[in-house]
């Protein structure tokens, strides 16, 4: 089987708004419109920021279901769908498929730990399982659990793993991934602030929280690395350092839902134990947001 191919450019981890704590279908329809309107490249749905850690599964499926049909084709829909045992990443990798799905998140499996050969042998058992391509994802920060570039290689040998999602914030592990399996897979920035530094070394694109809130500015930024246009692109990743930062001043998503609330695009609800972004931030938030003329 042929290697699939890769998809790349600025993705947005979009938010799942809710109301009054239940599903909001209606603005996250409206949120996908707006996204795809201002030139983001693909949607991740249910991802960290997407709030899956508090979803129920018939939810988690609900909202990739609705993100499908309000994207409509016009960009891939990339599902959520790990989970910290092989079985239930596996029962998510099928109900994402059936939802609709053009490629899957899979993060590493959480709080059991397991070492690089149980981490192999999980996303070998997902990717043989799906024709679905598979973004692998990698943030140790929250998972403890590390998958290291020499199992990420061992990896890039399954013809539907497609890309990793680096969310480490260390750019020397950024420069072993494009050196040793760029050929194979797609690297992308899981943080905003590292998006441009590894776009100058050979990322092709970011899963992007910022695009929630700019998805203008952030899809240009990608837009002009890939051109070639290192000026343009670096003016914009300091013109947005600032919001980036602030987006995770208190636990995400509630910033990002906060920023969206000033923008009268979703409301500021998130799910127990999470709380609301504070009024102090809110403001530092609007003040920021004003700043750069998204307000």
């Amino acid at each position: 089987m042929a290697k699939l191919a890769p998809i790349e450019g600025c993705l947005t981890a979009l938010v799942t708004p809710f109301k009054s704590g239940k599903l909001d279908f209606e603005g996250l329809a409206k949120l996908v419109d707006w996204q795809i309107e201002n030139g983001v490249d693909g949607i991740v749905s249910v991802g960290t920021t997407g709030e899956s850690a508090t979803l129920d599964v018939d939810e988690h499926v609900a909202v990739i279901s609705a993100t499908v049909k309000a994207a409509r084709g016009r960009v891939p829909v990339i599902a959520g769908a790990g989970g910290n045992a092989t079985s239930e990443a596996l029962q998510l990798t099928k109900a994402s498929e059936d939802a609709g799905a053009d490629a899957l998140l899979h993060v590493t499996p959480y709080y059991n730990r397991p070492n690089q050969e149980g981490l192999y042998r999980h996303f070998e058992a997902i990717a043989r399982s799906t024709k679905l391509p598979i973004i692998l994802y990698n943030v140790p920060s929250r998972t403890a659990c590390d998958l290291l570039t020499d199992t990420v290689a061992r990896l890039a040998d399954e013809p539907n793993i497609i890309g990793i999602k680096d969310a480490t914030g260390n750019l020397v592990r950024g420069s072993e991934l494009v050196a040793k399996v760029s050929d194979r897979m797609t690297i992308l920035s899981g943080d905003d602030g590292t998006a441009f530094p590894l776009y100058a070394i050979g990322a092709r694109g970011v899963i992007s929280v910022v695009s929630n809130v700019a998805p203008r500015e952030m899809s240009e930024m990608w837009d002009a690395a890939k051109a070639g246009d290192w000026e343009r692109a670096k003016k914009l990743h300091y013109k947005l350092r600032h919001l980036s930062q602030q987006l995770f001043h208190e636990p995400s998503p509630a910033p990002t839902k906060a920023a969206l609330s000033l923008l009268g695009r979703c409301s500021t609800d998130v799910r127990l134990p999470l709380v609301p972004a504070t009024s102090k931030l809110v403001e530092e938030l609007r003040i920021e947001m004003r700043a750069q003329g998204l307000l």
